[in-house]
């Protein structure tokens, strides 16, 4: 158990932090499915206009911290080139 001022405050940092990454790894994650169902759907207008709304948000993820740089452009390559498949 923390019992320096600095543990307890570095916990209560963590949980929040922690509260903030979730909700910013969730708000991406909800971009990439609107993506494959648009690809799933075979709708290839939809799917290349979610594509660029989610690019930015896989971008945002890097510059974060929630995402490594290398995830963020695999998955943006493996999304575009189903994108383009259709």
């Amino acid at each position: 158990m923390a019992n320096t001022p600095q543990a307890r405050k570095r916990i209560r940092r963590n949980n929040r932090r922690a509260e903030i990454n979730t909700a910013r790894m969730s708000r991406i994650r909800s971009f990439l499915k609107k993506v494959e169902s648009a690809v799933d759907a075979g709708d290839k207008s939809a799917a290349s206009d979610a594509l660029k709304a989610a690019q930015p948000e896989l971008a945002r993820g890097v510059a974060r911290g929630v995402l490594h740089k290398n995830t963020a452009a695999r998955k943006m390559s493996r999304l575009s080139k189903r994108v383009s498949a259709l």
